[in-house]
């Protein structure tokens, strides 16, 4: 499903070009949950935009079902980001002004969805999430784990064949954290869904069927101590 073959993206500093993501080699099957576990700065974010097509390699290729990101148009890569991916930001990324459901269907909007087949199609998202009891509701209005669960609807509302998650629990409490995650750990399950989560916490890489470790942009072998603290 998605496919990363000595990838690279670098960036120019003060102090010489830093290697963001440095010869990164990884492929994520349909109905596979991946971690990407690593502390802070070592290059999981940048590897999440490098998969979503939101940054281009600088070297290497980055593939989704076969097709070259590198090779598509914008129009292309656009409508990859619109019909085949979903993104789970850490910081939820809701528009403050629209409701949940609003929210939710934004993105079958921006596809020319019919507003009444787009509201429907959120009000059953938001109902897969629990939520539908408040999908009237503006994001200040929502707890930080409501907000988080709408934002996972509007990543399911298109049906994508791959999610995305950036750090999706780094700012809920445990137990919310845990319920995001059960969400998250059913859909490659239950629709075969290729998901790829980034992480620096044990707790949330324990849910994946597999964990790779990252460190100054490369994949690693993790250490004993994170091996035992995720179980693996």
């Amino acid at each position: 499903m998605l496919e990363l073959q000595h990838a690279r993206k670098d960036y120019a500093s003060p102090g010489g070009v830093v290697h963001a993501v440095a010869d990164v080699n990884m492929a994520v099957a349909a109905g596979e949950l991946v971690a990407i576990f690593g502390p802070s700065g070592s290059g999981k974010s940048t590897l999440l935009l490098l998969a979503a097509g939101l940054l281009r390699a600088d070297g290497g290729r980055v593939r989704f079902e076969g097709r070259d990101l590198g090779h598509m148009s914008k129009r292309e890569v656009l409508d990859y980001r619109r019909t085949k991916l979903g993104f789970v930001f850490q910081s939820f990324n809701l528009v403050a002004g629209l409701t949940a459901r609003e929210n939710v269907a934004m993105p079958l909007l921006l596809r020319k969805v019919p507003h009444r087949e787009a509201a429907r199609r959120a009000h059953a998202a938001l109902e897969e999430v629990s939520l539908a009891h408040r999908s009237a509701h503006t994001p200040t209005m929502l707890s930080g784990g409501e907000q988080q669960r709408v934002a996972i609807a509007r990543a399911l509302v298109g049906e994508p064949r791959l999610i995305l998650a950036d750090e999706p629990t780094g700012n809920l409490d445990t137990e919310t954290g845990d319920a995001v995650l059960d969400l998250l750990g059913a859909l490659p399950r239950e629709r075969g869904v290729a998901t790829v989560l980034v992480t620096h916490d044990t707790r949330v890489a324990s849910y994946a069927d597999r964990v790779l470790g990252m460190r100054d942009g490369r994949l690693v072998d993790l250490d004993l101590e994170a091996q035992e603290a995720i179980g693996r």
